[in-house]
C-alpha cells in the first residue's frame, strides 16, 4: 500500500487489526485473508465482546473487525464501550444480513460500517484500507437514507462556530456528508486534494470522531448542517 494513501503517524509502520468473532474457524479464515497483506498486521483475537475491549485497552488497534452476534457483549454493546475507552480504534461490524434499524444505532455507537460474512478477501481488503484512511465503506444510497432518517429523529441544533468548525469546514462537512470522496469535494470546491484531507482532519478532531461516517453522524446529530442537507 502507497505510504501516502496512509493516515498521518502511520506510514511508517502496519496498521494493527483485532478480529472479534466466538467462533474460532470464523477467526481463522479473516486471519487467513487479512496475513501477508501490506500495510496491515493482526495483532490480537477475541472470543468475545469483554475479551475485545480488555484487547483494545491493552494493545489500542487502529481497526477492530467484530461480529454482530456474541454472548456476553452483542457487538454494538462492545463496540460502544471500544468506542468509549479507545476512541481512536475503528470498528468494523461483520453480520450475516441488512438491517437498516441497526446499523442506525451501529453508526450512533461509533461503527465505521459493516461488512458481510460471506465477504471475498478482496472486498474486505478494500473495506479496511478505506476506514483506514477515515473513509465510508457504505454506499452513498445507503448513507443518504441512514442520514435521512436519523436527521428526522434528531432536535439538536448547535451553532457551528461553538464547535469550532470554520466556514470552508463546514462545507467541506456538508459535501463529506453527502457522501462525497475528497477528490470529489476538491473539485466541487475548487480546492486541492490534500488542502481537502487537511480540512477533513480537522473536522474529525472538532468532532472527535476517527472515520466520515462518524463526522456525518456527529454533525447531524449536533444539528450542524441546514435542512436542505438533511
Amino acid at each position: 500500500m502507497n505510504n501516502d494513501r496512509l493516515p498521518r503517524g502511520r506510514a511508517s509502520r502496519p496498521a494493527r487489526l483485532i478480529i472479534v468473532d466466538d467462533y474460532e474457524l470464523v477467526r481463522a479464515g479473516l486471519r487467513k485473508l487479512l496475513t501477508g497483506q501490506p500495510g496491515l498486521e493482526v495483532v490480537g483475537e477475541a472470543a468475545n465482546g469483554r475479551e475485545a475491549l480488555a484487547l483494545c485497552q491493552r494493545l489500542h488497534p487502529d481497526l477492530a473487525l467484530i461480529d454482530v452476534r456474541m454472548p456476553e457483549m452483542d457487538g454494538l454493546a462492545t463496540c460502544r464501550a471500544i468506542k468509549q475507552e479507545c476512541p481512536a480504534t475503528s470498528v468494523i461490524l461483520i453480520t450475516v444480513h441488512e438491517n437498516l434499524d441497526y446499523l442506525l444505532e451501529a453508526l450512533r455507537v461509533g461503527t465505521a460500517g459493516y461488512l458481510f460474512k460471506d465477504v471475498t478477501q478482496s472486498e474486505l481488503i478494500s473495506a479496511v484500507r478505506q476506514v483506514l484512511r477515515g473513509e465510508s465503506i457504505l454506499d452513498k444510497e445507503l448513507m443518504m437514507r441512514l442520514f435521512k432518517r436519523l436527521a428526522s429523529q434528531s432536535s439538536n441544533q448547535a451553532d457551528s462556530s461553538l464547535i469550532g468548525l470554520s466556514p470552508r469546514e463546514r462545507e467541506v462537512l456538508e459535501l463529506l456528508v453527502q457522501g462525497q470522496t475528497n477528490r470529489e469535494i476538491a473539485e466541487h470546491l475548487f480546492l486541492s486534494v490534500s488542502t481537502v484531507k487537511i480540512h477533513v482532519e480537522h473536522i474529525f478532531a472538532k468532532l472527535n470522531v476517527s472515520d466520515r461516517t462518524q463526522a456525518a453522524v456527529r454533525a447531524i446529530e449536533l444539528g450542524l448542517l441546514p435542512t436542505s442537507s438533511k
